[in-house]
């Protein structure tokens, strides 16, 4: 479905994206996943056709997202992670408006614009202005607009953020609902939100990609496989005498237990291949000292990441904006822009400034051709 090669992105001497690689199949729920400021709305934008990359590729369907981005973006329907809504239209006008700007049939849009109300159940709110909306609506209307023509990939970038916990439940509903006919490519910085609801992940820090699997194979692949975790009702003076009794006892760590003062939680550290649980069992048993754990230990979903990811070194969204020599980042393409309303050929005193980053929007806006001329006919008719 889409295949991301050696993708890259810097800004003077600073890399927000290194060389990424990855293929994303379809029919699956992919979690991209990273801290803040870790390269991952940089990615989005550079995958989605909004933002140049230095170097690389991006084919979406076998579709080059730059040589051929007419055919690519109609494979994709995507949701930044401020929804591009216009506050004073109401739901069912401003998907009109969307439906009109991507080319769909004047025939079928209407069918459309109630296909997506229905499947975001937002069909009650479709005549509300949007910013009487709550939040949680407001990113229902931004994923309908996502879904609008059937797009065979659906990206969502931070699509809970600023959410309360009944409207990110609502969200990831409908997120694995919609996953089960269409791929859908995530992004978050929240692990418990991808872990439930993705069937892959992805792990970005600083620009590179740290992990590409199932959230199972990861935490198997991260599991530290020579610690045993215990929680005993002992003094640690005993616990001390007992494991230094015990055959393969490296090193272990003694620590109170939060729930209960008469209880102990210790991290053991043990000999490579050296299975001694029943030993500790047994040499606790022995001295009428009861085991309320004996296991493993495992890494939290939280330490994994940690460990991937090395937080304290991750780059700040400042950081991520600006290169070395303070150069600002370049303003991504609307995918959707508003329309103009200043006379052909008149130039901005900031499009003079950035004739580049303008030339890009002149572009987009000349994909959605039909609906610009609609625009620009009614004007002259209001004018006469």
């Amino acid at each position: 479905m889409i295949e991301v090669r050696n993708l890259t992105k810097k800004y003077g001497d600073h890399t927000v994206v290194n060389h990424l690689n990855f293929t994303i199949e379809p029919g699956r729920i992919y979690g991209f996943l990273g801290p803040n400021g870790a390269g991952k709305s940089t990615t989005m934008n550079m995958i989605t056709g909004c933002l140049a990359p230095t170097a690389g590729q991006v084919l979406i369907d076998g579709h080059d997202i730059y040589e051929d981005a007419v055919a690519a973006r109609r494979c994709i329907g995507y949701l930044p992670e401020i929804p591009p809504v216009y506050p004073d239209m109401t739901p069912e006008e401003y998907l009109r408006f969307v439906a009109e700007a991507k080319g769909i049939k004047a025939s079928a849009v209407f069918e459309e614009i109630y296909r997506v109300m229905e499947e975001t159940d937002i069909t009650d709110m479709r005549h509300r202005l949007i910013k009487n909306l709550s939040k949680g609506y407001k990113q229902r209307v931004g994923i309908a607009q996502a879904m609008l023509g059937e797009p065979k990939l659906i990206i969502l970038d931070e699509p809970t953020v600023g959410l309360d916990p009944r409207q990110i439940s609502g969200i990831r509903e409908l997120i694995s609902r919609l996953g089960q006919s269409r791929t859908i490519i995530l992004s978050s910085h929240i692990l418990a939100e991808v872990s439930a609801v993705c069937d892959h992940v992805m792990i970005i820090n600083r620009g590179n990609l740290v992990a590409s699997d199932t959230l199972e194979n990861i935490r198997r692949d991260n599991m530290p496989e020579n610690r045993i975790a215990m929680t005993v009702r002992a003094n640690p003076d005993s616990i001390r005498t007992i494991l230094s009794d015990i055959p393969g006892v490296i090193g272990y760590d003694i620590a109170g237990n939060p729930e209960d003062s008469n209880l102990f939680d210790i991290d053991i550290e043990v000999e490579a291949d050296r299975e001694i649980r029943e030993a500790l069992f047994f040499a606790f048993a022995e001295k009428h000292f009861a085991v309320r754990k004996l296991a493993k230990s495992e890494l939290s979903l939280e330490e994994i990441f940690f460990r991937l990811t090395d937080a304290s070194a991750v780059i700040s969204d400042e950081e991520e904006l600006y290169s070395a020599e303070g150069e600002e980042e370049e303003e991504p393409v609307c995918c959707v822009p508003a329309p103009d309303d200043r006379e052909d050929g008149e130039e901005t005193e900031e499009e003079e400034k950035h004739p580049s980053r303008f030339g890009r929007k002149k572009a987009v806006e000349e994909e959605y051709t039909p609906l610009f001329q609609a625009g620009k006919s009614d004007d002259k008719e209001d004018e006469q």
